[in-house]
């Protein structure tokens, strides 16, 4: 299932969530313009390299928000700029602008962080804004469980559109990126290299924070 859009108005225009998307994709034209080499050295810098964080966490923590705007491929950016759109507005227009733009950087930064625990001493770049979104997604899920998303469903070679409630359509997210996630943990224990691959922890972190940050920050506070 993926959400097309959310049947929830806001009273605000959600600048900082379209900057969030502007800013992603500009970067990640940057990204199509360098050379291989030229790539790789960008995500050392930028993205976190979980063994480099661990070595010298002085010299790199500003990667835990810089790697929030990179990409691994044009299918990475478009779901997580899509989730971005449909649900980043309305979380927006409940803490209002500045308190959600550091709402979104702090899941991201957290989520980076619980992907760097699972694996301190890997050596493959942990990069997306998938663990931001995450904190989002976290916090719509308790103050908007019952707003309806009119989403797109494949069924095999048949495609559909469904409204169905956020508490259904996150919970699914939730629960199999935890799946996902224990299989992973389960498949590293089981081989002796590094497997890469959907960094399902930061997911899992990053919503986790959403739930406890999000109330902080004055989720429930505004009301219509």
């Amino acid at each position: 299932m993926f959400p097309l859009y959310d049947e929830n108005q806001t009273r605000i225009t959600p600048y900082i969530t379209y900057g969030l998307i502007g800013m992603n994709i500009l970067v990640f034209l940057h990204q199509l313009s360098l050379s291989s080499e030229q790539l790789k050295l960008f995500f050392d810098l930028y993205a976190v390299v979980p063994k480099q964080l661990t070595t010298n966490f002085a010299g790199e923590w500003t990667t835990l928000f810089t790697s929030q705007f990179l990409h691994g491929s044009w299918w990475h950016l478009i779901s997580n700029m899509l989730f971005l759109w449909v649900f980043g507005n309305n979380i927006e227009d409940r803490l209002g602008h500045l308190k959600y733009l550091i709402f979104y950087l702090a899941c991201g930064a957290l989520a980076a962080l619980c992907q760097w625990f699972i694996g301190m001493n890997s050596i493959i770049p942990s990069l997306g804004a998938s663990g931001a979104i995450s904190g989002i997604l976290g916090a719509y899920i308790i103050r908007f469980p019952q707003a309806r998303i009119m989403s797109l469903v494949f069924l095999g070679f048949f495609v559909t559109t469904i409204r169905i409630p956020a508490l259904v359509l996150i919970g699914i997210f939730f629960i199999q990126n935890v799946i996902s996630g224990l299989f992973s943990l389960q498949a590293a224990a089981n081989m002796s290299v590094e497997t890469g691959g959907v960094a399902y922890w930061a997911h899992i972190g990053g919503f986790v924070f959403g739930l406890i940050l999000a109330p902080l920050f004055g989720l429930f506070r505004r009301e219509y």
